[in-house]
């Protein structure tokens, strides 16, 4: 079916005939193959486009993820790609995929691949680098998605000044949603980017370096090692930091949190064979739970409320949840909190709760929420909310000239929620911010306008939410949660205010693009029987 063109001898060019123009509709797409490359075909408009099948981001099929006008929405996680182009248009991820040529002759459909990229599945966009004789510098303080994009985003839009990103980690920037998921990763598998590709491109990665101040005035920014540094635009995206526990014997030897890689890699190395206790049914708590059930020798969870994400998801998933992990022989000690740690030789041996309840441990590890890293901001005058969150706008500025600010540590108007002010700590809205930071520091007015996107493990499992639930007041349910196969769609004043869902997809990636395109679900809609909105 596959016919080569090009001269005898120098074939740079593989074609596939791969339907016929009759098959496909407007809105619909397929996944074809060119020469053992799986290609995504799409009709839009009339038109035939051909792209990468594979999401960048964790390589799920596109094909089975929601198309709608000319982007496809990963069924995964929600990054999107433009089908005309391949670019990617939502995170996660970092990479664009590949377009391909398309060509319809004689009512067949055919597509063509250049040889030397047939094995690719992504591709980086064309980036700048830095020139020495351009005097500007821009400073991100933090080594999270939101500072990487940002950098990324600056280069692909020509700036050639300096780019610094500070981090006070160890690492380069990594995909720290792998750290709760599996701790036994080798930290070079879990950087977003090569040192080459970053002194490639020109971006400057500080490790070990955390800011302690800053000026606006002068617009400098003082290091912990007494040094400072210049900067002409400011990037805050210091993320969160985990809540420390508060209670007696928090500072015992084997209590930890899980904020950082070496923090993964000593509970990992701790806790085979040792008996652990988990303090808060958060997604971090659950995960963490999951991961070390077939691991350590006993896996006990502490939480105050009935079940875990219980105001996040609701009782029924959260119920579902708990059971997963019983039947893996995790211990849930619910409506319960801990009052004491006690140890033995300054290293921790049981873990008392309010009940009463005694609980061996060797290895605690609290997942109990998180505050934002806005302490150095103190003097500067840049606003924070009472959380301490950074106030922004919808082009991550703050109240200060060229000081920006992006990701979990920010405060921003929402756009599904009538530009309500929201501090959300999901990885994929890092990345819009950091995307939407750098386009405003260039002059190119862009608002943030993602849609929140979340997911969680539990036993090989994923949950995925998309939206913004908080106030809802009912959940109608499609499929059955006790079979652990659904969708939660949230309702509050009539609308979809958020979906989440297990093994339904790609219901929430539907949900997701519905609402970015500012279409509104009915409570109606969502609880009537018939589901083709949902394209299932």
């Amino acid at each position: 079916m596959n016919q080569e063109s090009g001269k005898p001898g120098e074939q740079e060019e593989v074609t596939g005939l791969v339907c016929e123009e009759a098959d496909l509709k407007d809105g619909q797409m397929k996944e074809v193959t060119v020469g053992d490359q799986k290609v995504l075909l799409v009709r839009t408009h009339g038109q035939y486009s051909a792209i990468g099948n594979q999401c960048t981001h964790y390589s799920a099929a596109l094909v089975k993820g929601a198309l709608s006008g000319d982007r496809v929405r990963c069924p995964f996680h929600g990054a999107c790609f433009n089908v005309k182009t391949g670019d990617i248009e939502e995170y996660p991820g970092l990479d664009s995929v590949p377009s391909y040529k398309v060509k319809v002759e004689d009512g067949k459909v055919y597509v063509t691949i250049d040889k030397k990229s047939l094995k690719l599945t992504k591709r980086v966009k064309e980036m700048c680098t830095m020139r020495p004789e351009v005097k500007h510098t821009i400073l991100l303080i933090g080594g999270g998605p939101a500072s990487l994009v940002c950098a990324e985003t600056l280069r692909q839009n020509c700036y050639q000044g300096r780019i610094i990103i500070m981090t006070k980690d160890t690492l380069l920037p990594f995909d720290k949603t792998k750290l709760s998921k599996a701790m036994n990763l080798d930290s070079s598998s879990i950087l977003l980017r090569s040192s080459d590709f970053l002194q490639q491109y020109g971006i400057e990665v500080w490790t070990q370096k955390e800011v302690v101040s800053v000026n606006p005035a002068d617009k400098t920014v003082k290091i912990s090692d007494g040094s400072s540094q210049h900067y002409d635009q400011l990037l805050i995206a210091t993320g969160c930091r985990a809540r420390p526990l508060s209670c007696p014997g928090s500072d015992l030897k084997g209590v930890n949190v899980l904020q950082c890689y070496e923090d993964a890699k000593e509970i990992n190395g701790s806790s085979p064979g040792h008996k652990a206790v988990v303090i808060g049914a958060s997604f971090i708590g659950m995960e963490v739970a999951s991961y070390l059930s077939d691991k350590a020798a006993s896996v006990a969870l502490v939480g105050t409320s009935r079940y875990p994400y219980e105001r996040s998801l609701g009782p029924e998933i959260g119920n579902m949840s708990m059971q997963m992990l019983e039947e893996q022989n995790v211990k849930f000690y619910m409506k319960d909190e801990v009052t004491e740690i006690r140890g033995e030789n300054g290293k921790v041996k049981e873990v008392v709760l309010k009940s009463g309840t005694v609980l061996e441990a060797d290895v605690v590890i609290a997942g109990i929420g998180v505050i934002p890293n806005s302490d150095f901001l103190a003097g500067s005058n840049v606003e924070v909310d009472s959380k301490k969150a950074v106030i922004v706008d919808k082009y991550m500025r703050t109240n200060i000239p060229d000081v920006f600010a992006a990701g979990d540590v920010t405060s921003f108007p929402l756009t599904i929620r009538g530009d309500q002010r929201v501090n959300i700590g999901h990885w994929q809205m890092s990345q819009a911010h950091g995307r939407i930071a750098a386009l405003n520091m260039l002059k190119k007015p862009t608002k943030i306008e993602s849609i929140p996107f979340f997911w969680t493990v539990l036993l090989g499992k994923s949950i995925r939410y998309a939206g913004y639930a908080e106030g809802y007041t009912e959940i109608v349910f499609k499929g059955k949660v006790e079979e652990r196969k659904f969708v939660a769609l949230y309702i509050k004043d009539e609308v979809v205010v958020a979906a989440a869902s297990l093994m339904f997809d790609p219901a929430v990636s539907r949900v997701a693009e519905l609402m970015a395109t500012g279409q509104t679900l009915t409570k109606a809609q969502a609880q009537a029987e018939d589901l083709s909105w949902l394209q299932m």
